[in-house]
């Protein structure tokens, strides 16, 4: 009767691990351990995000570095000096932007609520 007590509990325990992280801001992007992002940690992240892209070190991003992080309608956008690439100040933009959509009350800091909605998930895959 434990064993089957013991098997039953895990998968219970098993879920709620994984219902306590789908509630925290990922690890890596809150330093100050203070349960959210603010844009300077958003930054940051993007910064080094924009490096571990940039493999060929000419310190831009092409569509092709960039893969499925941000669409060519983006990448136009943000591309101030129309030469087809983005560079780390315009990716700083892009961060800031999605930042800013992620954050609907606009207290400047993303909780894991504000991360997990479609504007948080765009801002991640800028900073992840």
């Amino acid at each position: 009767m434990k064993t089957k007590l013991v098997c039953a509990s895990i998968p219970a325990l098993m879920w709620a691990s994984l219902a306590l992280a789908a509630d925290a801001v990922p690890a890596g992007l809150d330093p100050d351990k203070d349960g959210t992002i603010s844009l300077a940690e958003a930054q940051a992240a993007g910064a080094k995000v924009f490096a571990s892209l940039n493999k060929d070190g000419d310190k831009t991003l092409d569509a092709k570095e960039l893969g499925d992080r941000i669409d060519a309608a983006a990448i136009k956008a943000a591309d101030s000096d129309n030469d087809g690439t983005i560079d780390e100040k315009e990716y700083a933009k892009i961060v800031e932007s999605k930042f800013k959509a992620a954050d609907p009350d606009g207290d400047g800091t993303l909780d894991a609520k504000e991360l997990g909605s479609p504007a948080g998930q765009a801002l991640l895959k800028l900073i992840q």
